[in-house]
């Protein structure tokens, strides 16, 4: 399955009824008419220009929440009829047919999530009781069990729910799931519990800033509105350094990953394999990785791997008798039917490329977390990520605090504020942790609010 040999299993079914077996066949056969059905039946439908940047954009805005969207050429019949006597000349691309029977030019994000979740679903107030800012696994798990549990939510995500995460075309050891979990199916069903409970969202938005408001925590939004929160949860996450090869992006999960080697390195006994990087992180993973694979190859961008790496980690890489390392040299390509089989590989120095054959490539190129919009008060640790608990070096300002107390496992130095997930110092980047994270940080919540 790793491998993308095997895209589901099933046990057997025994004697009727074989409800479970039945069910499994159904979400099966929804999955899999998903693609066809943005083309018979789609919800939106998008105008534009061929080959337009900002049409691609929308369709896989459209595709992460799981919307249906069609695109017609503006010169076609389809184009013609959704702009009705429209002068083309003075039409602003693209152009959206929204399935109430509006009809958008260019719109920005924030309008398309508006127009497609209508007035009647947007958050009513400007004041919650908790104010979570990201929406990948650790943001919805704070948004499930804070709503839950009584307190008014609010999220605010200024791409799709899922994070990271939802672009996995399969995430194998998430505990409940043996045959593994698509991220954007598990994106939104977690989308749909939180608003089940409660949780408002405000997407499309992005988080510019965070002050002190009074007894509140006020965040600014990309529209220009502020929210603010008694408590705020920070999920924003970590972006992780891509490798931006169209063809290696679509294999995401069957064959290529993104710092997954432990998770993975079993499926990959008897396999070829490459790793992506020239860091303390790269190779470890291509350490771990020889234990099982006939062969790893180490890429790297630099002409030295000491440049970066610690020596002990190069010396167990030179000693190992099936590991090698490729330096200067970058991935520029690849493919395969359905998972990974190939590489393009690209010597810096030659500028020659070479196809070579690859059962899976673990990329690990460092991540930067989502910290920018945050205020100088909240303390970083290494890398930028946010320090929270014992990791923190010097004490929040007393300011929001009714006491003099130790600052909370998840709190920040900015009382009231707690960091959650991948933006997290020292957490660990699995989605089961940022979940367990998430859920933790409310019971932090209550006890802060107690405190206030």
């Amino acid at each position: 399955m790793a491998l993308g040999r095997i895209d589901h299993f099933e046990p057997r079914p025994g004697p009727p009824p074989n409800d479970g077996f039945h069910r499994a066949v159904t979400d099966l056969l929804e999955e899999w008419s998903w693609p066809h059905r943005s083309e018979t039946n789609p919800a939106v439908r998008i105008v534009g220009e061929r080959r337009s940047p900002r049409t691609h954009e929308l369709r896989d805005i459209f595709e992460r929440y799981l919307v249906a969207s069609a695109f017609y050429p503006a010169d076609s019949k389809e184009g013609a009829e959704i702009l009705g006597g429209t002068d083309r000349t003075a039409v602003r691309w693209p152009v959206l047919a929204m399935p109430d029977g509006r009809v958008l030019q260019d719109p920005s994000n924030e309008e398309v999530a508006d127009a497609y979740a209508g007035a009647d679903a947007l958050p009513k107030g400007q004041s919650f009781d908790l104010v979570v800012v990201g929406g990948g696994p650790a943001g919805l798990a704070a948004a499930v069990y804070g709503a839950s549990e009584g307190l008014s939510t609010l999220v605010v995500e200024g791409e799709a729910v899922g994070g990271q995460a939802g672009k996995s075309s399969l995430i194998r050891n998430y505990l409940g799931f043996a045959r593994g979990v698509s991220g954007q199916r598990l994106a939104r069903d977690a989308f749909h519990q939180a608003a089940s409970f409660g949780a408002g969202f405000k997407l499309m938005r992005d988080a510019v800033g965070l002050r002190r408001k009074g007894e509140e925590l006020a965040v600014a939004l990309s529209d220009g509105t502020e929210v603010s929160g008694r408590a705020v949860v920070v999920a924003t996450g970590a972006s992780y350094r891509r490798l931006d090869v169209p063809e290696l992006e679509a294999l995401s999960g069957v064959g290529v990953f993104y710092g997954a080697a432990t998770t993975e390195a079993a499926a990959m006994t008897g396999q070829e394999v490459y790793v992506v990087g020239g860091a303390n992180s790269a190779g470890q993973a291509a350490i771990h990785l020889s234990k099982y694979a006939s062969r790893v190859t180490l890429l790297a961008r630099g002409d030295s791997l000491s440049a970066r790496m610690s020596d002990y980690l190069v010396t167990q890489i030179e000693a190992s008798e099936n590991v090698r390392v490729r330096l200067g040299t970058r991935v520029v390509g690849g493919g395969g039917a359905g998972r990974l089989e190939r590489l393009v590989l690209r010597d810096a120095s030659t500028g020659r490329t070479e196809t070579v054959p690859a059962a899976a490539l673990f990329v690990l190129i460092g991540a930067r977390p989502r910290t920018g919009w945050m205020p100088g008060e909240i303390e970083r640790g290494e890398g930028g990520f946010v320090a929270t608990g014992q990791d923190l070096t010097r004490e929040g300002t007393a300011e929001g605090r009714s006491t003099r107390r130790p600052s909370l496992l998840m709190e920040t130095s900015m009382p009231g504020v707690f960091a959650v997930g991948d933006v997290r110092y020292g957490s660990v980047k699995r989605v089961a942790s940022a979940v367990g994270e998430g859920s933790v940080a409310i019971q932090q919540v209550h006890e802060y609010l107690s405190h206030i």
